[in-house]
Protein backbone atom coordinates (compact mmCIF):
# COMPACT_ATOMS: atom_id res chain seq x y z
CA UNK A 1 0.00 0.00 0.00
CA UNK A 2 1.12 3.18 -0.71
CA UNK A 3 0.22 6.41 1.33
CA UNK A 4 -1.09 8.62 -1.54
CA UNK A 5 -4.89 9.52 -2.41
CA UNK A 6 -4.88 7.78 -5.58
CA UNK A 7 -3.92 4.09 -4.12
CA UNK A 8 -6.44 5.04 -1.03
CA UNK A 9 -9.84 5.78 -2.30
CA UNK A 10 -10.53 3.45 -4.67
CA UNK A 11 -9.48 0.62 -1.84
CA UNK A 12 -11.74 2.22 0.72
CA UNK A 13 -14.47 2.44 -1.46
CA UNK A 14 -14.30 -1.50 -2.44
CA UNK A 15 -14.15 -2.63 1.58
CA UNK A 16 -17.10 -0.24 2.46
CA UNK A 17 -19.22 -1.32 -1.26
CA UNK A 18 -18.19 -5.23 -0.22
CA UNK A 19 -19.91 -4.73 3.40
CA UNK A 20 -22.48 -2.60 1.61
CA UNK A 21 -23.90 -5.12 -0.78
CA UNK A 22 -23.64 -8.21 0.97
CA UNK A 23 -26.04 -7.06 3.60
CA UNK A 24 -28.57 -6.58 0.66
CA UNK A 25 -27.54 -9.39 -1.21
CA UNK A 26 -28.38 -11.42 2.22
CA UNK A 27 -32.32 -10.61 1.99
CA UNK A 28 -32.68 -12.35 -1.31
CA UNK A 29 -30.29 -15.77 -0.30
CA UNK A 30 -31.76 -16.30 3.21
CA UNK A 31 -35.32 -15.66 2.44
CA UNK A 32 -37.88 -15.76 -0.20
CA UNK A 33 -36.22 -14.22 -3.51
CA UNK A 34 -39.81 -14.08 -5.16
CA UNK A 35 -41.96 -11.24 -3.72
CA UNK A 36 -42.16 -8.10 -5.38
CA UNK A 37 -40.06 -4.93 -4.71
CA UNK A 38 -43.00 -3.45 -3.23
CA UNK A 39 -44.31 -6.23 -0.73
CA UNK A 40 -44.21 -5.50 3.02
CA UNK A 41 -41.39 -7.33 4.94
CA UNK A 42 -40.55 -8.90 8.14
CA UNK A 43 -43.26 -11.36 10.20
CA UNK A 44 -41.65 -9.06 13.28
CA UNK A 45 -41.06 -5.52 14.16
CA UNK A 46 -37.41 -6.12 14.39
CA UNK A 47 -37.64 -7.95 11.06
CA UNK A 48 -39.41 -4.36 9.44
CA UNK A 49 -36.34 -1.94 10.90
CA UNK A 50 -34.04 -3.95 9.54
CA UNK A 51 -35.46 -4.60 6.35
CA UNK A 52 -36.24 -0.57 6.04
CA UNK A 53 -32.83 0.13 7.15
CA UNK A 54 -31.24 -2.08 4.28
CA UNK A 55 -33.41 -0.74 1.83
CA UNK A 56 -33.36 2.48 2.61
CA UNK A 57 -29.12 2.80 3.32
CA UNK A 58 -27.84 0.15 1.09
CA UNK A 59 -30.32 -0.98 -1.46
CA UNK A 60 -29.21 0.29 -4.79
CA UNK A 61 -26.48 2.62 -3.32
CA UNK A 62 -24.12 -0.20 -2.79
CA UNK A 63 -24.48 -1.31 -6.40
CA UNK A 64 -23.98 2.32 -7.10
CA UNK A 65 -20.85 2.08 -5.46
CA UNK A 66 -19.43 -0.85 -7.15
CA UNK A 67 -20.41 0.24 -10.51
CA UNK A 68 -18.79 3.23 -9.76
CA UNK A 69 -15.69 1.54 -8.94
CA UNK A 70 -16.44 -0.61 -12.31
CA UNK A 71 -15.63 2.48 -14.20
CA UNK A 72 -12.62 3.73 -12.16
CA UNK A 73 -10.94 0.15 -13.10
CA UNK A 74 -11.76 0.71 -16.51
CA UNK A 75 -9.60 4.15 -16.15
CA UNK A 76 -6.96 2.17 -14.21
CA UNK A 77 -6.78 -0.46 -16.72
CA UNK A 78 -6.25 1.89 -19.51
CA UNK A 79 -3.65 3.56 -17.53
CA UNK A 80 -1.84 0.00 -17.11
CA UNK A 81 -1.85 -1.07 -20.40
CA UNK A 82 -0.47 1.79 -21.83
CA UNK A 83 2.29 2.25 -19.18
CA UNK A 84 2.94 -1.88 -19.63
CA UNK A 85 2.58 -1.42 -23.79
CA UNK A 86 -0.09 -4.29 -23.69
CA UNK A 87 -3.18 -4.35 -26.14
CA UNK A 88 -5.74 -2.56 -24.34
CA UNK A 89 -8.62 -3.46 -27.12
CA UNK A 90 -8.12 -7.35 -26.37
CA UNK A 91 -7.32 -6.81 -23.08
CA UNK A 92 -10.63 -5.60 -21.67
CA UNK A 93 -12.38 -7.82 -24.50
CA UNK A 94 -11.15 -11.05 -22.87
CA UNK A 95 -11.79 -9.14 -19.19
CA UNK A 96 -15.61 -9.18 -19.81
CA UNK A 97 -16.04 -12.66 -21.85
CA UNK A 98 -13.90 -14.01 -18.05
CA UNK A 99 -16.95 -11.97 -16.22
CA UNK A 100 -19.65 -13.30 -18.33
CA UNK A 101 -18.45 -16.94 -17.05
CA UNK A 102 -18.18 -15.96 -14.26
CA UNK A 103 -21.12 -14.10 -13.49
CA UNK A 104 -23.44 -16.88 -15.59
CA UNK A 105 -22.01 -19.65 -12.96
CA UNK A 106 -22.37 -17.66 -10.11
CA UNK A 107 -26.43 -17.13 -11.24
CA UNK A 108 -26.83 -20.19 -12.04
CA UNK A 109 -25.23 -21.92 -9.03
CA UNK A 110 -25.43 -19.66 -6.11
CA UNK A 111 -26.93 -16.10 -6.84
CA UNK A 112 -29.35 -15.42 -9.60
CA UNK A 113 -29.06 -11.48 -8.69
CA UNK A 114 -25.50 -11.73 -10.17
CA UNK A 115 -24.09 -8.63 -10.76
CA UNK A 116 -20.82 -9.26 -13.07
CA UNK A 117 -23.26 -10.36 -16.22
CA UNK A 118 -24.86 -7.16 -16.39
CA UNK A 119 -21.10 -5.67 -16.00
CA UNK A 120 -19.70 -7.56 -18.83
CA UNK A 121 -22.93 -6.60 -20.75
CA UNK A 122 -22.91 -2.86 -19.91
CA UNK A 123 -19.05 -3.05 -19.82
CA UNK A 124 -18.78 -3.83 -23.44
CA UNK A 125 -20.64 -0.51 -23.89
CA UNK A 126 -18.86 1.27 -21.90
CA UNK A 127 -15.83 0.77 -24.16
CA UNK A 128 -17.36 2.74 -26.78
CA UNK A 129 -16.99 5.61 -24.58
CA UNK A 130 -13.53 5.11 -23.49
CA UNK A 131 -11.88 8.00 -25.45
CA UNK A 132 -14.86 10.29 -24.42
CA UNK A 133 -14.13 13.48 -22.74
CA UNK A 134 -14.93 14.27 -19.19
CA UNK A 135 -17.81 16.48 -19.68
CA UNK A 136 -19.56 14.28 -22.09
CA UNK A 137 -19.07 11.50 -19.76
CA UNK A 138 -20.72 13.14 -16.47
CA UNK A 139 -23.45 14.36 -18.93
CA UNK A 140 -24.41 10.97 -20.07
CA UNK A 141 -23.91 9.41 -16.85
CA UNK A 142 -26.10 11.73 -15.22
CA UNK A 143 -28.69 10.90 -18.12
CA UNK A 144 -28.84 7.16 -17.40
CA UNK A 145 -29.00 7.93 -14.05
CA UNK A 146 -32.19 9.69 -14.25
CA UNK A 147 -33.24 7.38 -17.20
CA UNK A 148 -33.17 4.72 -15.03
CA UNK A 149 -35.66 6.69 -11.96
CA UNK A 150 -38.13 7.08 -14.52
CA UNK A 151 -38.20 3.37 -16.15
CA UNK A 152 -37.58 0.91 -12.97
CA UNK A 153 -40.51 2.28 -10.80
CA UNK A 154 -42.79 1.81 -13.98
CA UNK A 155 -41.21 -2.23 -14.72
CA UNK A 156 -40.67 -3.09 -10.80
CA UNK A 157 -44.16 -2.21 -10.05
CA UNK A 158 -45.84 -3.43 -12.72
CA UNK A 159 -44.05 -7.55 -12.11
CA UNK A 160 -47.10 -9.80 -11.84
CA UNK A 161 -47.49 -11.11 -8.66
CA UNK A 162 -45.65 -15.12 -8.05
CA UNK A 163 -48.18 -17.71 -8.19
CA UNK A 164 -48.33 -19.48 -5.27
CA UNK A 165 -47.24 -22.79 -6.20
CA UNK A 166 -43.69 -21.08 -7.19
CA UNK A 167 -43.55 -19.45 -3.65
CA UNK A 168 -44.28 -23.02 -2.47
CA UNK A 169 -41.73 -24.37 -4.80
CA UNK A 170 -39.25 -21.99 -3.53
CA UNK A 171 -39.73 -22.77 -0.08
CA UNK A 172 -39.39 -26.73 -0.76
CA UNK A 173 -36.14 -26.60 -2.72
CA UNK A 174 -34.19 -24.36 -0.31
CA UNK A 175 -35.24 -26.20 2.59
CA UNK A 176 -35.25 -29.54 1.59
CA UNK A 177 -33.88 -30.18 -1.92
CA UNK A 178 -30.42 -31.10 -2.87
CA UNK A 179 -27.71 -29.15 -4.85
CA UNK A 180 -28.63 -29.55 -8.15
CA UNK A 181 -32.42 -29.07 -7.67
CA UNK A 182 -31.59 -25.62 -5.49
CA UNK A 183 -29.06 -25.47 -8.79
CA UNK A 184 -31.89 -25.80 -11.42
CA UNK A 185 -34.36 -23.17 -9.36
CA UNK A 186 -31.63 -20.76 -9.67
CA UNK A 187 -30.68 -20.89 -13.51
CA UNK A 188 -34.30 -21.21 -14.28
CA UNK A 189 -34.49 -17.79 -12.41
CA UNK A 190 -31.60 -16.12 -13.37
CA UNK A 191 -32.62 -16.48 -16.68
CA UNK A 192 -35.79 -15.26 -16.02
CA UNK A 193 -34.94 -11.79 -14.33
CA UNK A 194 -32.11 -11.19 -16.29
CA UNK A 195 -33.49 -9.68 -18.86
CA UNK A 196 -35.26 -7.34 -16.83
CA UNK A 197 -31.76 -6.56 -14.77
CA UNK A 198 -30.13 -5.71 -18.00
CA UNK A 199 -32.61 -2.86 -18.33
CA UNK A 200 -33.29 -1.40 -14.81
CA UNK A 201 -29.97 -2.08 -13.12
CA UNK A 202 -28.25 -1.93 -16.33
CA UNK A 203 -28.82 1.59 -17.17
CA UNK A 204 -27.16 2.83 -13.59
CA UNK A 205 -24.56 0.49 -13.81
CA UNK A 206 -23.71 2.19 -17.03
CA UNK A 207 -24.33 6.01 -15.92
CA UNK A 208 -22.18 5.16 -12.84
CA UNK A 209 -18.96 3.49 -14.96
CA UNK A 210 -19.27 6.76 -17.05
CA UNK A 211 -19.33 8.95 -13.82
CA UNK A 212 -16.27 6.64 -12.19
CA UNK A 213 -14.24 6.88 -15.44
CA UNK A 214 -14.78 10.46 -15.30
CA UNK A 215 -13.46 10.81 -11.97
CA UNK A 216 -9.96 8.54 -13.18
CA UNK A 217 -9.60 11.14 -16.28
CA UNK A 218 -10.02 14.25 -14.09
CA UNK A 219 -8.07 13.21 -11.39
CA UNK A 220 -10.54 13.44 -8.66
CA UNK A 221 -10.16 9.40 -8.17
CA UNK A 222 -6.21 10.09 -7.26
CA UNK A 223 -7.20 13.32 -4.73
CA UNK A 224 -9.06 12.68 -2.03
CA UNK A 225 -9.09 16.38 -1.20
CA UNK A 226 -10.65 17.08 -4.05
CA UNK A 227 -13.85 20.04 -3.45
CA UNK A 228 -16.11 18.01 -5.53
CA UNK A 229 -15.93 15.35 -2.92
CA UNK A 230 -16.72 17.75 -0.30
CA UNK A 231 -19.91 19.03 -1.84
CA UNK A 232 -21.09 15.61 -2.37
CA UNK A 233 -20.59 14.88 1.40
CA UNK A 234 -22.10 18.20 2.36
CA UNK A 235 -24.72 18.50 -0.25
CA UNK A 236 -25.82 14.70 -1.14
CA UNK A 237 -25.34 12.38 2.14
CA UNK A 238 -28.01 14.25 4.75
CA UNK A 239 -30.84 14.56 1.70
CA UNK A 240 -29.91 11.22 -0.08
CA UNK A 241 -29.88 9.14 3.18
CA UNK A 242 -32.99 11.01 4.59
CA UNK A 243 -35.42 10.68 1.36
CA UNK A 244 -34.04 7.05 0.88
CA UNK A 245 -35.27 6.17 4.58
CA UNK A 246 -38.47 7.90 3.82
CA UNK A 247 -39.15 5.98 0.46
CA UNK A 248 -38.53 2.68 2.68
CA UNK A 249 -40.90 3.64 5.04
CA UNK A 250 -43.31 4.45 2.77
CA UNK A 251 -43.21 1.13 1.13
CA UNK A 252 -43.32 -0.92 3.34
CA UNK A 253 -45.89 0.98 6.13
CA UNK A 254 -47.75 3.72 3.24
CA UNK A 255 -48.18 3.21 -0.51
CA UNK A 256 -45.93 1.57 -2.37
CA UNK A 257 -45.51 2.95 -5.45
CA UNK A 258 -44.39 6.76 -4.03
CA UNK A 259 -42.07 4.78 -2.03
CA UNK A 260 -40.37 2.54 -4.70
CA UNK A 261 -39.83 5.44 -6.87
CA UNK A 262 -38.58 7.60 -4.08
CA UNK A 263 -36.13 4.51 -3.15
CA UNK A 264 -34.87 4.78 -6.70
CA UNK A 265 -34.37 8.40 -7.21
CA UNK A 266 -32.85 9.02 -3.51
CA UNK A 267 -30.36 6.55 -4.50
CA UNK A 268 -27.89 8.50 -6.72
CA UNK A 269 -27.95 11.37 -4.20
CA UNK A 270 -26.88 8.79 -1.21
CA UNK A 271 -24.63 6.70 -3.56
CA UNK A 272 -22.81 10.52 -3.95
CA UNK A 273 -22.56 11.13 -0.56
CA UNK A 274 -21.20 8.14 0.24
CA UNK A 275 -18.52 8.64 -2.40
CA UNK A 276 -17.85 12.17 -1.01
CA UNK A 277 -17.67 10.86 2.55
CA UNK A 278 -15.26 8.00 1.65
CA UNK A 279 -13.10 10.73 0.43
CA UNK A 280 -12.86 12.00 3.79
CA UNK A 281 -11.59 9.11 5.52
CA UNK A 282 -9.19 8.01 2.82
CA UNK A 283 -6.34 8.03 4.56
CA UNK A 284 -3.32 6.85 5.27
CA UNK A 285 -4.17 3.61 7.39
CA UNK A 286 -2.39 1.56 10.26
CA UNK A 287 -0.88 -1.78 9.45
CA UNK A 288 -4.23 -3.88 10.32
CA UNK A 289 -6.26 -1.72 8.15
CA UNK A 290 -3.78 -1.64 5.43
CA UNK A 291 -4.13 -5.27 5.41
CA UNK A 292 -7.95 -5.39 5.27
CA UNK A 293 -7.90 -2.64 2.33
CA UNK A 294 -5.39 -4.87 0.30
CA UNK A 295 -7.87 -7.78 0.81
CA UNK A 296 -10.45 -5.72 -0.26
CA UNK A 297 -8.78 -5.15 -4.04
CA UNK A 298 -9.41 -9.34 -3.90
CA UNK A 299 -13.18 -7.70 -4.46
CA UNK A 300 -14.03 -10.34 -7.31
CA UNK A 301 -12.97 -12.92 -4.83
CA UNK A 302 -14.76 -11.70 -1.68
CA UNK A 303 -18.68 -11.30 -3.87
CA UNK A 304 -18.50 -14.64 -5.09
CA UNK A 305 -16.90 -16.30 -1.57
CA UNK A 306 -19.92 -14.52 0.03
CA UNK A 307 -22.81 -16.14 -2.38
CA UNK A 308 -20.64 -19.08 -2.31
CA UNK A 309 -20.70 -19.39 1.54
CA UNK A 310 -24.10 -17.90 2.74
CA UNK A 311 -26.15 -19.85 -0.26
CA UNK A 312 -24.35 -22.63 1.46
CA UNK A 313 -25.30 -21.92 5.31
CA UNK A 314 -29.08 -21.21 4.34
CA UNK A 315 -29.99 -23.51 1.69
CA UNK A 316 -31.27 -26.88 2.65
CA UNK A 317 -28.52 -29.43 1.55
CA UNK A 318 -25.85 -26.86 3.61
CA UNK A 319 -26.92 -25.88 6.96
CA UNK A 320 -30.45 -25.28 6.00
CA UNK A 321 -31.15 -21.67 7.92
CA UNK A 322 -33.39 -20.40 4.59
CA UNK A 323 -35.84 -18.51 6.27
CA UNK A 324 -35.09 -19.97 10.09
CA UNK A 325 -33.37 -16.95 11.31
CA UNK A 326 -34.60 -13.13 11.53
CA UNK A 327 -33.46 -10.42 9.60
CA UNK A 328 -31.17 -8.92 11.53
CA UNK A 329 -29.27 -12.36 12.23
CA UNK A 330 -29.38 -12.92 8.70
CA UNK A 331 -27.42 -9.69 8.60
CA UNK A 332 -25.07 -10.80 10.86
CA UNK A 333 -23.96 -13.76 9.52
CA UNK A 334 -23.28 -12.01 6.57
CA UNK A 335 -21.42 -9.35 7.98
CA UNK A 336 -19.27 -12.11 9.65
CA UNK A 337 -18.64 -13.84 6.67
CA UNK A 338 -17.60 -10.71 4.48
CA UNK A 339 -15.17 -10.34 8.00
CA UNK A 340 -13.82 -14.07 7.53
CA UNK A 341 -13.64 -13.88 3.66
CA UNK A 342 -11.05 -10.49 4.44
CA UNK A 343 -9.06 -12.15 7.19
CA UNK A 344 -8.62 -15.94 4.63
CA UNK A 345 -7.32 -13.13 2.03
CA UNK A 346 -5.04 -10.85 4.84
CA UNK A 347 -3.38 -14.46 4.76
CA UNK A 348 -3.69 -15.05 1.09
CA UNK A 349 -3.06 -11.81 -0.42
CA UNK A 350 0.34 -11.64 1.90
CA UNK A 351 1.96 -14.97 -0.84
CA UNK A 352 0.47 -13.99 -3.09
CA UNK A 353 -0.33 -10.86 -5.49
CA UNK A 354 -3.98 -11.48 -6.36
CA UNK A 355 -7.24 -13.04 -4.76
CA UNK A 356 -8.15 -16.95 -6.23
CA UNK A 357 -10.83 -15.45 -8.45
CA UNK A 358 -8.79 -12.28 -9.63
CA UNK A 359 -5.95 -14.76 -10.56
CA UNK A 360 -8.44 -16.65 -12.42
CA UNK A 361 -9.97 -13.51 -14.16
CA UNK A 362 -6.27 -12.57 -14.90
CA UNK A 363 -5.20 -15.75 -16.42
CA UNK A 364 -8.01 -15.73 -19.04
CA UNK A 365 -6.92 -12.32 -20.33
CA UNK A 366 -3.55 -12.93 -20.83
CA UNK A 367 -3.81 -16.96 -22.41
CA UNK A 368 -6.42 -15.41 -24.64
CA UNK A 369 -4.60 -12.90 -26.06
CA UNK A 370 -1.42 -15.13 -26.95
CA UNK A 371 -3.78 -17.55 -28.68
Amino acid sequence: MTGSPRALMPDYLRLVALFGIVVVNVQFIAFSALGSFADPGGETLRDAITLWLVNGLALLKTYGLFSFMFGVGLGLLMRSAARRALPFGRLYRNRMIGLAFLGIAHGCLFFPGDILTIYAVTGSILYLFRDWPVRRLVRVGAALLVLQALIAPLLLLATPETPPDIVAMERAILTNGGFFEAVLFRSIGFAFIMPSFLVIQGTAALGWFCLGLAAVKSGMIDDATHPLWLRARRWCLGPGVVLGLVGAALSQWGSAEPGVALIIAAAPVATLGYLGLIAAFSRPPGPIMAQALTAGGSSLSIYLGQSIILSTIFAGYGLGQWGAVDRLSAVAIAVAVTAGLMGGLMIWRSRFALGPFEWLLRRFMFVMIRT
